[in-house]
């Protein structure tokens, strides 16, 4: 089943967040004028090659570290981040020196040839589900749920998404919730349940108020 594509006026979001979780509610109060929809700045808009591009050199890092990785990919390819074509055409051995594994590199080239040759196209994932999108991610080595979600998120604008493997938001989650232990994905999961259906704008307005969590490795 294809997605829900209309949206929430975030008033009536934040309405419902704040009944479904206090905890939750006392942070979106406090985050005023705070708008969930708009991604933290040092991410920009990126279509679906480009979030990948992010999410897999991404991988293990943390964002500052990636940042760093994605200026020297921009510097190859004269100040801008590759298309398919052109990430296919550049040399593996340079794309190597830009700060990436060979295994992120043959990540990155599998994703360019798919999206090339029409195997993967981002008009089509915009008709399935999540799972659906996960499970066509997924199936390119190298990719794993949580690369998946963020473009899921990143991409596709999907608003009940939740990277419950996450680190960064394991370790927020620990922090609002009061916690005595970094809580597992599964216990993510669990907290992440009352969010539904805007798991997305949830995990936002949890890392509004610990931006710095967004530079934790993952």
């Amino acid at each position: 089943m294809a997605p829900e594509q209309t949206r929430d006026n975030i008033d009536q979001v934040r309405s419902y967040l704040r009944s479904a979780d206090p905890v939750l509610g006392a942070l979106i109060d406090a985050s005023a004028p705070f708008d969930p929809r708009e991604w933290p700045s040092e991410v920009p808009v990126m279509d679906l090659f480009r979030v990948l591009l992010f999410q897999i050199a991404g991988q293990q890092l943390s964002v500052a570290a990636t940042r760093r990785t994605l200026g020297r990919m921009e510097s190859l390819f004269g100040g801008h981040l590759p298309s398919p074509p052109e990430l296919l055409d550049a040399s593996p051995d340079d794309l190597r020196q830009v700060g990436l594994s060979w295994r992120k590199v043959a990540t990155l080239r599998e994703v360019a040839q798919r999206l090339s040759d029409g195997r993967l196209n981002q008009d089509e994932l915009d008709q399935l589900s999540d799972d659906d999108v996960i499970a066509q991610l997924t199936a390119i080595p190298g990719i794993g749920p949580w690369t998946a979600q963020g473009a899921l998120v990143l991409a596709l604008g999907r608003e009940d998404v939740v990277l419950s493997g996450d680190l960064a938001l394991r370790k927020v989650i620990q922090r609002t919730y009061q916690l005595d232990h970094l809580p597992t994905p599964v216990e993510v999961l669990a907290i992440a349940e009352k969010w539904r259906p805007y798991r997305s704008v949830a995990t936002r307005y949890l890392f509004s108020a610990s931006p710095g969590e967004a530079d934790s490795a993952t």
